[in-house]
């Protein structure tokens, strides 16, 4: 890695050149419109030449930071990754699943950038840049290392719409700790980074500081993802609690993003749909 007091260095160096220069051409200026014509060209080229060049220094030292923020979700990806595989690990050693069966827990990937995201409304949404070339597909989950960002409504070729989380028409199932109770969680209107768990039993106690995740009782999402952490709670109806829950994924700086489509999901359907139809005889 380069030494960061060398790059210094060489900024300061390069600030002095360019005084100094500055102070040479506006003498030379003076002495006729020919010269000042040149001048102005080249403190153009000059100009060019410095902001190009500062520019690769800030994105040298943005390196850390975003080096940081990959390494972050590299361990929160990992994490999620090690919990899943112990939980199927847990039911094929009870007996409850087989390697025949483990196609039920899988989950496509693909990895896509927002090219357009609405913040300010009751009914937020995101424009992604894949579509079903790419192997997105409607009713899929997108997701980040951080937490949850919607779901996708309706796919193009090429691009693809989607309903954000801040949007007061949505819910998803989440967990309350690691083998806590499960509600709906949804956004909670105001903030771009604060939800409310809901519908959670008073029974059923809890620390502020626990971790939110998503439960895996619904087709859009894996299970595990890691949400947020729970707050302050209320009694609503004097039946149950609704908890104030601190997003990890905060919608003030979002880009990058993973569309999820459950591989199972049209069988779990047609499964659904065939004990509804029993249950209708």
């Amino acid at each position: 890695m380069v030494d960061e007091r060398k790059i210094w260095a060489k900024v300061i160096g390069t600030v002095i050149f360019i005084l100094m220069e500055i102070a040479a051409l506006s003498m030379l200026k003076h002495s006729g419109s020919l010269q000042d014509i040149w001048i102005t060209k080249a403190s153009h080229r000059v100009m060019a030449w410095v902001w190009g060049g500062f520019d690769s220094v800030g994105h040298y030292f943005s390196l850390k930071t975003e080096n940081e923020n990959l390494a972050r979700e590299n361990a929160m990806l990992t994490e999620a990754l090690r919990r899943s595989q112990d939980r199927v690990q847990t039911a094929m050693e009870n007996g409850l699943l087989t390697d025949t069966t483990l196609i039920f827990s899988g989950y496509e990937h693909v990895p896509a950038s927002i090219v357009k995201i609405s913040r300010n409304k009751q009914h937020n949404y995101f424009i992604l840049n894949k579509g079903y070339e790419d192997g997105v597909r409607p009713q899929s989950g997108v997701i980040t290392s951080s937490g949850i960002v919607g779901i996708v409504d309706a796919v193009d070729k090429h691009y693809s719409y989607g309903m954000s989380f801040m949007n007061t028409g949505i819910s998803i199932s989440a967990r309350l700790g690691n083998e806590g109770a499960v509600g709906p969680l949804t956004w909670d209107g105001i903030t771009m980074d604060g939800a409310v768990l809901k519908e959670i039993p008073l029974q059923y106690k809890y620390s502020p500081g626990d971790t939110v995740w998503t439960s895996g009782n619904s087709m859009l999402f894996p299970p595990d993802i890691p949400l947020g952490i729970a707050g302050s709670s209320k009694v609503v109806n004097g039946a149950v609690n609704e908890i104030e829950v601190e997003l990890f994924q905060s919608f003030a700086a979002l880009r990058y993003v993973t569309v999820v489509s459950n591989s199972g999901r049209e069988e779990i359907m047609y499964l659904e749909n065939l004990e509804e139809g029993q249950g209708e005889e």
